[in-house]
C-alpha cells in the first residue's frame, strides 16, 4: 500500500475542509412552511403580525376654512358664501398597536394633523374611535389610544441592531385600498435631510411604501417592529423603491414622553454641530468621517460645563456610535431633561470621555416678545447681543405660545428658533412678518 500517497491525499482533504470552514455562512433563507411542502414563504410571519397593524381614517377641516379671504366677512358676503363653511375632508393612513393592554397605537403626526375625528379599523373589521394622546412634529410620531378590548400588539424591536441588507416587510394601507404587505431589505441607515426642522435618523428600505402607508409597520423577520413608515421619494407620487421609516427606538422614546407628559420635552446640551468632511477630518485628526464636529459651545451651557470645546468630534453617545450630526441631534433631542449623557470625543486625535447633564431649554419672559398677528397666540423676539445664541444662530426665538392657540395647534413651542419662511432665510421680526404677508397673498 502506498502510504505516502494516502498521506498526501489526507493533507489535501484537510486543507479543503479548512478552506470551506473559513467561508462566510450562507445568508439565511426565507422561512418555510412545512404544511406546504417546505416552500419558502412569509405567510406565517404575516399572519402573526398583521392583526397589530390598523387603518386610520381621519376627518379634517377643509383648507378653505383657513384661507384668510374666507375669514373676511366682506368677502363672504360679496360672494354670498355661508358664514361657517361645513366642508370636511377625509384622508387615510396606517398605525401600529404597540400596547394592547392600554390600547396605544403609533402612527405619524402628519396622518392625524388637523384631525377632528380619527377612526381606527382593525384587521377583523372592528371600527374604534381613537383619542389623540399627543404628537411630535419633529419626529413625525403621534400616539393614539383606542378601546383595549381584544387587541393584538406588535413587539417593538431594537432598530439599532438592524444592518443594511436585512430583510424587512412593510405593512400599511396604500391609497386607502386596504391592508397590504410588501417586502424588501434595509437599503441604508441614518438617512436625514428630508426636512429642515425634523429630528431625522431614517431607515431607508426598498419595500414598497406608498401614500396611505404612512404610520404603518416596518417589521424584521423575527416579527418585531423596527420602524414606522413615514416618507417616500417618488417623483410621480408613487413608489420608486426609496422609502423611509422612523426607527423603532426613536418612536418608542417619543411615545414614552408623550404618554408621560403629553408632549416631547426636549432638553439642551448647548452646542452647534456639523458633519465631517475629508479635509476637516484630516485637520482634526479624526481618522474617519464618522461623528459630529462641534462648531460652537454656548457659554454656561451643559456642554461648556462638561468641558466640550469647538472642533471636538463627538463619536459616541452613551456608548452607541454616532454617524453624523443629524443622528447626534436626533438622539439628544429625545434625551429627557436632567438625564446624564456620556460623550466619547476625539480631540486632536486623542479619545476623551465627558459627562454632561441635559438642561431645560432657555426660558424667555412671556411679555418680552412681539405678537405675530398672522400666527395667533405666538410671540417672538430677535436674537440680540448678550444672548448665548448671538452670532451662533440667525433667526428669531419663539418667546411664548398661548394655550389652545392656532400657533400651538401648528406645533410651535416656546424656545423654538424660526430661521426661514418658505425656504427664505430671516433674521428680523420685520422679515418674518413680511414673509407671512407674502404667503397670505400667495407669493413665494
Amino acid at each position: 500500500m502506498n502510504y505516502r500517497l494516502i498521506e498526501a491525499v489526507c493533507r489535501v482533504v484537510c486543507t479543503l475542509l479548512a478552506l470551506f470552514a473559513a467561508l462566510p455562512a450562507t445568508p439565511a433563507s426565507p422561512p418555510t412552511d412545512s404544511a406546504r411542502q417546505g416552500l419558502p414563504t412569509l405567510a406565517p410571519l404575516v399572519n402573526e403580525v398583521t392583526p397589530a397593524v390598523v387603518n386610520i381614517s381621519v376627518i379634517t377641516r377643509s383648507p378653505l376654512e383657513d384661507n384668510p379671504l374666507f375669514r373676511d366677512p366682506f368677502f363672504r358676503r360679496f360672494f354670498n358664501l355661508p358664514d361657517r363653511p361645513e366642508r370636511r375632508e377625509q384622508a387615510s393612513g396606517s398605525g401600529v398597536i404597540v400596547d394592547a393592554a392600554r390600547g396605544y397605537v403609533l402612527t405619524n403626526h402628519h396622518v392625524i394633523k388637523d384631525a377632528e375625528q380619527a377612526i381606527v379599523t382593525l384587521k377583523d373589521r372592528r371600527q374604534l374611535q381613537a383619542k389623540l394622546i399627543g404628537a411630535d412634529p419633529g419626529t413625525d410620531i403621534a400616539v393614539l389610544q383606542i378601546d383595549p378590548k381584544n387587541l393584538t400588539a406588535l413587539k417593538v424591536g431594537d432598530s439599532d441592531a438592524m444592518q443594511v441588507g436585512d430583510y424587512v416587510i412593510a405593512i400599511g394601507n396604500p391609497f386607502g385600498i386596504g391592508q397590504t404587505v410588501t417586502s424588501g431589505i434595509v437599503s441604508a441607515l441614518g438617512r436625514s435631510g428630508l426636512s429642515v426642522e425634523g429630528y431625522e435618523d431614517f431607515i431607508q428600505t426598498d419595500a414598497s411604501i406608498n401614500p396611505g402607508n404612512s404610520g404603518g409597520a416596518l417589521v424584521n423577520l423575527r416579527g418585531e417592529l423596527i420602524g414606522i413608515n413615514s416618507a417616500i421619494i417618488g417623483p410621480a407620487g408613487g413608489n420608486v423603491g426609496i422609502g423611509f421609516a422612523v426607527p423603532s427606538n426613536m418612536a418608542r422614546a417619543v411615545m414614552n414622553q408623550i404618554v408621560r407628559y403629553g408632549e416631547v420635552r426636549r432638553g439642551r446640551l448647548g452646542i452647534e454641530m456639523g458633519d465631517l468632511t475629508p479635509e476637516l477630518a484630516k485637520k482634526l485628526g479624526a481618522g474617519s468621517l464618522e461623528g459630529a464636529v462641534v462648531a460652537a459651545v454656548q457659554p454656561d451651557s451643559p456642554a461648556h460645563k462638561a468641558g466640550l470645546r469647538e472642533r471636538d468630534v463627538v463619536v459616541a453617545l452613551n456608548g452607541r456610535p454616532i454617524r453624523n450630526a443629524a443622528e447626534l441631534r436626533a438622539r439628544l433631542g429625545l434625551t429627557p431633561i436632567g438625564e446624564q449623557v456620556e460623550l466619547r470625543v476625539n480631540r486632536g486625535g486623542e479619545a476623551r470621555m465627558l459627562r454632561a447633564q441635559i438642561a431645560a431649554p432657555q426660558e424667555y419672559a412671556p411679555g418680552k416678545g412681539q405678537a405675530i398677528p398672522q400666527l395667533a397666540g405666538l410671540q417672538a423676539v430677535e436674537i440680540e447681543r448678550g444672548s448665548p445664541l448671538y452670532q451662533h444662530i440667525q433667526g428669531l426665538i419663539v418667546s411664548a405660545v398661548e394655550n389652545n392657540s392656532r400657533a400651538l395647534h401648528y406645533g410651535f413651542r416656546a424656545g423654538d428658533v424660526i430661521y426661514a419662511i418658505n425656504n427664505k432665510r430671516i433674521r428680523t421680526l420685520a422679515e418674518f412678518q413680511a414673509g407671512l404677508r407674502a404667503a397670505e397673498r400667495g407669493y413665494t
